[in-house]
């Protein structure tokens, strides 16, 4: 790689979503390979628009200015809110779609939306042989790491109505209560759009490990083929329960009518190895819709949960329609409710004989309501 590529890598602003490759790797640039799904790309900022900050690896928000050279990777946008957004078949100027640092080509957005942040790609970066950078190659070392001495720990996962349905918040506050309970907790969220912030709330709350979908090799997992967002899911669950956690927590995001999000609830495998499901609503009438498709797919819900449970108004119109009390941040953040919640899929519960927590810290298992 000439010295000039070689700087223009190594100054660019790089993006949270290529946080797992290692960029010392990199040795050229190709301008005329059709990019991919996971492809690594140098471009530049043509235009500003709706994303005027790119996520670092770290977690700074990096300000972009016209003229910045940035990597990211290439990858399909899902998201009602945002932007709906392909990979293009050609190396010409796209968009930014994601702060996490997601390029693709816009192809429609919400009407809220500014537009979008312009691309104009240099190059795919390549590696030894020529080869061109992909996420899929450059795994989290946790996935990739000999079988750890991890034994089989509950696994209860968020999954909801929509995107900005409260999935992640509620998440977050039940790996709170549940550290705050004495247990270890580890975090995965296993479909969506590579951005950190989730990743770090969940980090933040005090799961150990946390790792997510882009640690597999992903940008995101929208019109990722069934196996392979199958093989997500069963790689990051292994890899998060192999690090001797009580506990993990899954989030699944968008919801249940995404393609990708209801092709992976309906696997067996999903069935077989999730022990508890809470649903995030925003209101009563998608909890009802929600909790009866899950219901459907013979999922075992223990909880409603979600934006609906900020409003005193809304949560007793969710709760009359379901007949179910519905688990705000505050009660799932509360270490005896946490396991009370924990209760309605590990006995053990009842008289408090988990690892780490004091028997009188149990509930009984009569407490949790069960879904009418």
């Amino acid at each position: 790689m000439s010295t000039t590529s070689q700087h223009r890598i190594r100054t660019a602003k790089r993006a949270f979503t290529t946080r797992c490759v290692d960029l010392a790797g990199a040795t050229g640039l190709t301008a005329t390979a059709t990019p991919r799904a996971g492809d690594l790309v140098l471009a530049r900022v043509g235009g500003l628009g709706q994303h005027r900050r790119l996520e670092c690896p770290r977690g700074r928000r990096q300000s972009l200015f016209v003229g910045d050279e940035v990597v990211v990777a290439y990858g399909h946008r899902y998201a009602p809110d945002q932007f709906e957004a392909s990979v293009p078949g050609d190396l010409g100027p796209c968009h930014l779609v994601a702060a996490g640092g997601v390029a693709a080509r816009v192809d429609a957005a919400h009407a809220a939306m500014a537009p979008a942040t312009t691309l104009e790609p240099v190059g795919l970066l390549t590696g030894a042989a020529g080869r061109v950078l992909n996420l899929a190659d450059h795994p989290d070392e946790l996935l990739t790491a000999p079988a750890g001495g991890g034994g089989d720990p509950v696994v209860l996962a968020v999954t909801g109505a929509a995107m900005n349905s409260g999935k992640t918040t509620a998440a977050a506050a039940l790996v709170r209560g549940l550290v705050a309970a004495g247990l270890r907790v580890g975090a995965a969220k296993v479909t969506g759009t590579g951005a950190g912030g989730d990743l770090w709330l969940l980090e933040d709350s005090g799961a150990r490990p946390v790792l997510d979908f882009t640690s597999a090799g992903l940008p995101t997992t929208f019109r990722a083929d069934a196996a392979t967002v199958l093989r997500t899911f069963t790689g990051l669950l292994d890899a998060v329960a192999g690090q001797g956690v009580d506990v993990v927590v899954v989030e699944v995001a968008d919801g249940v009518f995404q393609t990708e999000t209801a092709g992976l609830l309906r696997t067996p495998e999903f069935a077989r190895r999730v022990d508890g499901v809470l649903f995030a609503a925003p209101d009563a009438l998608a909890a009802v819709a929600g909790l009866e498709w899950l219901r459907r797919n013979d999922l075992p819900v223990v909880a409603l949960t979600g934006l609906v449970t900020a409003s005193p108004l809304a949560t007793r119109e969710a709760e009359a329609a379901t007949g179910h009390r519905s688990w705000g941040p505050a009660r799932l953040s509360d270490p005896v409710q946490a396991l009370t919640l924990l209760a309605g899929v590990l006995p053990g519960v009842q008289s408090g004989v988990l690892p780490g927590v004091p028997a009188q810290a149990g509930a009984p298992r009569a407490s949790l309501a069960p879904l009418g």
